[in-house]
């Protein structure tokens, strides 16, 4: 069986057998469907309902509710996994560029019992799904459930696909939503040759087509990859597509699931930088995860871009390596090989930084929600790893999270936590931080220290509920004193998507995000403005903050002239640490204190363009003189 998200979509259907008496009736008599009269028909059933009729030129079908009959056509691609159903197309169409010709056919539990060529009639319930749920700001699919379908002859001649490519697509990705409607486009008439989002509704349910298509978002255990129709759209220098900015949404996106099941063919294994060579053929369909997708009843083969994993250069001897990498929910339960790929990363893709900042360590208990907070089991087995690799003993310096308060997967208490090499850099402990008393700046020989170290940034302030406090450790290196701050800010949850029905997408987790940049910029002006610091500090604040270079988050960390961000010190093209939808985005970002004149940062690539990953996320390394 495919494997495939979980599904709620629980409905009875009425679809007669092959060899009922109803289906050896209509082949007896002959059937004609409107339009188009297969061998052998007679008539025309009358008040038959065309599928474009049903489909309407806006994202809402006209007879959504209503039980349709007559809906005729041919079986296009058949779906007996996940979200059972099959596609049928009206092969003649009204000639109404904005109105589909073809519909999905949910026929709940049941595996449907038609073929690709079948001629069927077709009655059912008009129904607007929302994958997801409404709630999640998704479009709409429409469909027909609650189906009688009768198969009136096989082996036809199925429609030609709809050629998608770059040229034909429009390069405006949405139109503005209906402000007295919350800002949907829901009832908006489709305007096809505008907006690729409307392109694409207009093709719903559709047979189209994709030829030696580039692959810019890695296959997913999930059985999905992402192409691109436009090659030169914001372009990395590895074979991706680069979320720029809000208006950068990329429309030549498109991604690609298969109907083959994987018993028969794998699912392709794929990279960024690969392509999808041949031509791949099926419906397009629509769900949450990533909104309208290529459902390939003809899948071509992946051709290897030859994407290799990057490794950056050793620290010299005067200068302080400090990392940031986020580990995916690292713990105890997880497989030896993933403590031996990520500890190998360290030592062979991060040169063996000399701090590194990590995020999603669990406690000792993993997912288990009984009361664990502690995490030395989890550090002991990652630092082990790092030195059967051949990297340095790191020691760690952390704070255990109050149980539950954290957020992230339940029971798991993940926590930034600094590791550091006791060869290359000193830890300055400071006692008496827990995990819910704040550490604050004290001038001691006018430079900028801790009153706890390793302390919590502001851990009270409803900034950081449910959410990961920062983490701040004071370190000496070569006679100076350096801060670091790892974070791991609020998720996106909550979020609508781009490729949703509200246009422009609300961000409402970015006002928690916002907070969470203005409490620790507070801390870091605390740096410059504290009784008795009279030199500069040297901070670095690092980790997965969950949001662009470009966001106000960003903006608010870098406001006052506080920080500034060493993204920056990088050529647009290469700035991106995740891959989500098939975008290279940022997610992951350091920061620098003004004291901090000279530094060099550099993203090292291992895992989001990968299949094939350790985590999620690209680690990152900044180097510097203090």
């Amino acid at each position: 069986m495919n494997a495939h998200r979980p599904v709620d979509r629980t409905r009875s259907f009425r679809q007669p057998p092959r060899g009922s008496l109803a289906l050896a009736a209509a082949l007896a008599g002959g059937l004609c469907l409107p339009l188009v009269c297969w061998p052998g028909a007679a008539a025309a059933e009358p008040g038959a309902v065309r599928i474009a009729r049903i489909q309407g030129d806006t994202r809402i079908s006209p007879l959504v509710g209503e039980r349709v009959t007559g809906v005729t056509g041919v079986v296009t691609g058949v779906r007996a996994f996940g979200s059972r159903g099959f596609w049928v197309q009206d092969p003649v169409g009204d000639g109404d560029p904005a109105t589909s010709e073809g519909i999905f056919v949910y026929t709940g539990d049941a595996v449907p019992e038609v073929a690709v060529g079948d001629a069927v009639e077709v009655e059912g319930t008009v129904e607007e799904y929302y994958p997801g749920g409404v709630d999640g700001g998704g479009q709409s699919l429409t469909q027909l459930t609650d189906p009688g379908v009768t198969v009136v002859s096989s082996g036809h001649e199925l429609p030609e696909p709809v050629e998608l490519t770059g040229d034909t697509l429009p390069r405006r990705y949405a139109p503005t939503g209906d402000p007295e409607n919350g800002g949907s486009v829901e009832g908006l008439p489709l305007r096809e040759d505008e907006f690729a989002l409307d392109r694409y509704e207009s093709l719903e349910g559709m047979v189209v087509s994709v030829a030696d298509a580039p692959v810019v978002g890695p296959s997913t255990e999930y059985g999905e990859l992402w192409v691109t129709l436009r090659p030169g759209e914001n372009p990395t220098p590895r074979g991706g597509t680069r979320y720029s900015s809000y208006a950068a949404h990329n429309p030549g996106r498109l991604k690609v699931e298969s109907l083959i099941p994987f018993a028969e063919r794998p699912f392709p294994e794929a990279n960024v930088g690969d392509r999808l060579t041949g031509t791949t053929t099926g419906p397009l369909d629509y769900d949450s995860f990533g909104g309208y997708t290529l459902a390939a009843r003809e899948l071509g083969e992946v051709a290897d871009g030859g994407l290799a994993r990057e490794r950056t250069r050793p620290q010299r001897p005067g200068e302080l390596a400090v990392a940031a990498y986020n580990v995916e929910n690292l713990n105890p339960e997880d497989p030896p090989e993933k403590f031996e790929r990520l500890a190998g990363a360290v030592v062979e893709n991060l040169a063996s930084p000399d701090v590194l900042a990590v995020e999603e360590i669990q406690d000792d208990s993993g997912p288990a929600d009984d009361g664990t907070v502690t995490a030395g089991e989890t550090l002991r087995l990652f630092t082990e790893a790092v030195v059967a690799a051949g990297g340095p003993r790191y020691e760690w310096r952390g704070i255990d999270p109050v149980d539950g308060a954290d957020g992230g997967q339940p029971g798991g208490n993940i926590r930034n936590v600094l590791l550091f090499n006791p060869e290359r850099v000193s830890f300055v402990d400071r006692p008496g931080g827990d995990a819910e008393r704040a550490t604050e700046v004290v001038g001691r020989r006018g430079e900028a220290t801790l009153s706890h170290s390793p302390g919590r940034v502001a851990p009270t302030d409803e900034a950081w509920n449910d959410s990961r406090k920062p983490l701040v450790g004071e370190f000496r290196f070569r006679g100076r004193t350096v801060l670091v701050v790892a974070n791991h800010f609020a998720s996106k949850g909550g979020d609508q998507p781009t490729h949703g029905r509200f246009q422009p997408p609300n961000r409402s987790s970015e006002e928690q995000r916002l907070a969470q940049a203005r409490a620790v910029r507070d801390f870091v002006r605390e740096t410059r403005e504290a009784d008795g610091v009279r030199r500069p500090a040297n901070v670095v604040v690092l980790g997965d903050l969950n949001d662009f270079e470009f966001s106000a988050t960003a903006e608010a960390l870098t406001g006052e002239g506080l920080l500034e961000n060493a993204l920056d010190s990088l050529p647009a093209r290469e700035r991106y640490t995740y891959v989500f939808d098939g975008q290279s985005q940022v997610l992951d970002q350091t920061l620098v204190s003004p004291a901090i004149r000279r530094y060099e940062l550099d993203v090292v690539h291992i895992n989001a363009e990968f299949a094939d990953q350790a985590s999620d996320h690209d680690p990152q390394v900044l180097r510097f003189r203090p």
